[in-house]
């Protein structure tokens, strides 16, 4: 049998009613305290950055095809989309698929409003059951495959502005020499909460625009790429780059939208701070809790040594309580946490202002990963923090401790 774990279940065992029994629930409580909110700071943070980005992603992919060009405008330069160039990109291992757009400034008019928007085409390419999340009213736009579609879904934002709803029409004067105008039916309205997105952007036919800026059937303003697995863009980036024509030009979406990535960034520093934070106090508790563990038996260390104990035996003793304690901590920290992220998950109970996070409820992400990692990095930081208070065992004299009162 294990002497030391042995001892410790005993005592353990024969602490109801007295004082180490509070102190032994306020160290589980503590521990359980931090580690949920741990779990669910991170649970957070990674459910937040991945909602933004797929919002980024599913509304301008990862990886964008353009051509040269030295113009500051949303309009692009055409390219061609040729039997060659569908070619090199269905070598590249890395990409999921792609799809082409193009982009044409406007301004939208009813008989009181006027409002500076920017179409985007797209054709059957484009993923409308990704983008189908984002669509709170009505259906995305039909495409054509003679011809032209006058359909188009506007943002919330936009729709606001105007006063306009679904089924009805609008006219839209596209700016450039002659200016031209067309009449477009309003028959789905999105919401991504994102303002890059919802304050300017309308989703139509792509053939409208070539229809517009008179290009053949095989010309586009460029290509959308979705790549496998987004933490591998920049190595996908660079094949696509290898693999394209020396005259397209290849951008990625977090160069694009630097500024979202960035203050996404900056929220991993914030849960990194409250992470040292939280495993330092409990860290503390833990020390306070077992030098106090220590105190309290101070009697029986003495009587122990007396008997022939080394410190190490009586350490050994000690460490296995104060594991015991961290353990029964973790085990009610990680169920509060997944018990809270399971219902925010389900139901939604915590909602945002989207006009301040881009999004109307709190997301909730599980990372077994990061679960795993989150509970070794307890255990390894708050048990070495329990070395410190066992080495007052070495200057505990038998004959002293057992007088001690």
């Amino acid at each position: 049998m294990n002497l030391p774990y042995f001892i410790s279940k005993r005592i353990t065992s024969n602490e109801s009613g007295a004082f180490s029994s509070v102190i032994n629930r306020i160290a589980v409580v503590s521990i359980a305290l931090g580690t949920a909110a741990l779990l669910l700071a991170f649970m957070i943070l990674i459910g937040f950055q991945n909602t933004i980005k797929n919002k980024i992603y599913n509304f301008s992919g990862h990886l964008l095809v353009s051509k040269y060009s030295l113009s500051t405008s949303y309009e692009e330069t055409s390219i061609g989309i040729t039997d060659s160039l569908e070619a090199q990109l269905d070598k590249i291992t890395t990409l999921d698929h792609w799809q082409y757009y193009a982009f044409k400034a406007g301004l939208l008019k009813t008989k009181e409003e006027v409002q500076g928007v920017i179409l985007k085409g797209v054709d059957d390419s484009f993923d409308t059951t990704a983008f189908s999340n984002y669509m709170v009213q009505g259906r995305f736009p039909r495409m054509k495959p003679q011809g032209y579609s006058l359909e188009v879904a506007l943002s919330t934002r936009i729709a606001g502005y105007l006063g306009l709803e679904l089924g009805e029409r609008v006219l839209i004067y596209f700016v450039q020499n002659p200016p031209r105008f067309r009449r477009l039916d309003v028959v789905g309205i999105y919401q991504t909460d994102l303002e890059e997105f919802d304050e300017k952007v309308i989703l139509g036919d792509l053939n409208l625009i070539r229809r517009i800026n008179n290009w053949p059937s095989d010309q586009v303003g460029g290509i959308e790429l979705f790549v496998k697995d987004p933490d591998r863009i920049e190595e996908a980036e660079d094949e696509v780059f290898r693999n394209v024509g020396f005259d397209l030009r290849v951008d990625n979406a977090r160069d694009k939208y630097i500024q979202i990535f960035d203050w996404l960034s900056l929220l991993n520093r914030n849960v990194v701070i409250f992470l040292v934070i939280i495993l330092f106090v409990s860290g503390f508790s833990m020390v306070s809790i077992l030098l106090i563990l220590i105190m309290e038996r101070t009697q029986m260390v003495g009587l122990l040594k007396a008997m022939g104990a080394d410190n190490q035996l009586i350490r050994q003793i000690f460490l296995t309580q104060g594991f015991g304690l961290i353990v029964k901590g973790l085990a009610w920290g990680n169920g509060v946490a997944l018990a809270i992220g399971f219902l925010q998950e389900r139901y939604q109970l915590i909602s945002l202002d989207p006009s301040s996070y881009y999004m109307d409820y709190v997301p909730v992400t599980f990372n077994g990963m990061v679960i795993i990692g989150i509970n070794a990095l307890v255990i390894l930081l708050i048990g070495l923090s329990l070395f410190i208070p066992l080495s007052v065992i070495s200057r505990i004299r038998p004959i002293r401790s057992i007088k001690f009162d």
